[in-house]
């Protein structure tokens, strides 16, 4: 959910992400043997069941994890948040919107931490986690819904600061990343952590109930702790889109010029579903014929509101007319259905700019200017943004359609994926994604972890054929999202 602009400002940023928890941090007596070889040793290996060893490793990895986390948080605050010379080259704000309460993050990972190895080293064996797990998630990780909702922040904040003509901070942060402690990764990849650690814990917690058997003891608990850290994963998300998009709003307003009464656009329930520039077909009334020209028109598609505007400059543009989304209606249309006449006006023609009309489609909504009814014909230059701007405007049948799972493909992501439109998906690698469509080399699916939506390239993700395996997909998608329904 929060690593989209990391690989604008590092590229290749989050390079050994992956292995940070786990390689940064020299292993404590905690994780140094692991508890398999420490349960070989005693000889309870043999009394476990392959199931139970299963859970064990499942709950083992919860425990170390944390641990390497918790270090590679101590490394940021040490070394980049409490520099001296990296505080001096900042203003008090940037270093603010920068770090924002990591130190509050840091903490609320050593109470849970010290609470999991006091676990571990009750019994070789650990009876469960699920209690602290649960307990935690619901009195503890609060400062982890600030620090993710400060993401639109953090995220300007950072890339001003290395854009900007000052080299001392630049001087100063390529040093500090050279240090051994920090083995040669960026910034970036420290201040993420949080970010990720939080989206992973209802995984993990997932993959535990997976191995606790249904009718045991500890399979309740577990579920309530899985449902206890879905919900702060919500709240986090929750808490950066809305800072992401209120930003949003207020700058697109300021870009609006309305011919006629304006409507307050800010909102803090109206958020960005897609934008973009089209060729509109419109007709034309002469005394004996009617002929079609072609028109460039700029949509701002919004999850309530449709506003139809004509471009002015860069970043301005002229409202001629919106409509809500409940009173659109939206369709593919055919080459035939625009007849453009030989005849061209200077001031409606396209001119060098002129779109093919093979990927068209039709509009209807009713005039909240005029109050009239209006139709539209449509052009793009890409099939998959056709399919895009209907399954953007046809919202409502399209969620229909995403909630039909019967003939869905499943897939699983090789390549991460930086969105770089508000219709697009996020992808890290690993994550499984159930498609919904696929047009011109573009996937539109719906991302297991989260239920997030999307589109993204089809050459990001593989194919998943093992049926065993899109079973079980489909039941940690219950699990993860059911459970998230009902807190």
């Amino acid at each position: 959910m929060f690593k989209r602009f990391f690989s604008v400002v590092f590229s290749g940023g989050s390079q050994a992400l992956g292995d940070l928890w786990m390689s940064v941090a020299p292993m404590s007596s905690v994780s140094a043997s692991g508890p398999g070889r420490q349960v070989k040793k005693s000889g309870l290996s043999e009394q476990l069941s392959q199931e139970e060893r299963k859970r064990q490793e499942a709950i083992f990895e919860v425990i170390s994890s944390e641990h390497s986390y918790l270090h590679s948080l101590e490394i940021l605050i040490r070394m980049f948040k409490n520099s001296t010379e990296l505080s001096e080259a900042m203003t008090k704000t940037e270093h603010h919107h920068l770090f924002s309460n990591i130190s509050d993050v840091c903490e609320a990972s050593k109470k849970f931490f010290k609470e999991l190895e006091e676990r571990h080293n009750q019994s070789l064996v650990i009876d469960d986690i699920s209690d602290i797990v649960c307990s935690h998630a619901e009195s503890n990780f609060d400062p982890y819904i600030t620090y993710c909702s400060n993401e639109v922040y953090q995220q300007r904040t950072l890339q001003r600061l290395i854009g900007s003509k000052n080299s001392a901070f630049k001087e100063v942060l390529t040093r500090i990343e050279g240090h051994p402690d920090c083995r040669n990764l960026p910034m970036i990849s420290f201040l993420i952590l949080p970010m990720q650690r939080i989206t992973r814990l209802p995984l993990l917690m997932d993959t535990i109930c997976q191995k606790t058997l249904k009718d045991s003891e500890h399979y309740e608990t577990c579920k309530k702790a899985l449902q206890a850290v879905s919900k702060v994963v919500r709240k986090c998300n929750e808490g950066a889109r809305t800072m992401e998009r209120t930003e949003m709003m207020y700058t697109i307003n300021s870009q609006l010029d309305f011919k006629f009464k304006p409507f307050p656009l800010v909102s803090s329930s109206r958020w960005m579903v897609k934008r973009g520039e089209l060729t509109a077909f419109v007709e034309d009334s002469g005394i004996f014929t009617k002929r079609k020209s072609r028109h460039q028109v700029y949509f701002f598609l919004f999850n309530d509101v449709l506003i139809v505007t004509k471009k002015k400059g860069e970043d301005s543009y002229t409202v001629i007319d919106y409509a809500l989304w409940d009173q659109i209606q939206v369709g593919t249309s055919h080459p035939k259905d625009v007849h453009l006449s030989p005849m061209k006006s200077p001031t409606s023609m396209l001119g060098s700019r002129q779109v093919g009309t093979n990927h068209l489609f039709w509009l209807c909504f009713r005039s909240n200017h005029s109050s009239e009814n209006v139709r539209m014909i449509l052009g793009t230059e890409l099939q998959n943004e056709r399919a895009r701007w209907i399954s953007a405007l046809g919202q409502n049948d399209n969620d229909k359609r995403r909630h039909d799972r019967t003939n869905v493909i499943q897939v699983e992501v090789i390549r991460t994926y930086t969105v770089k439109q508000p219709d697009e998906l996020s992808l890290q690698v690993a994550d499984v994604v159930l498609v919904s469509q696929q047009v011109d080399g573009w996937y539109e699916g719906e991302r297991l972890r989260d239920g997030e939506s999307g589109w993204f390239p089809a050459e990001c993700a593989e194919k998943i054929t093992c049926q065993a395996t899109i079973e079980r997909n489909m039941q940690r998608m219950d699990r993860l999202q059911g459970l998230e329904t009902n807190v």
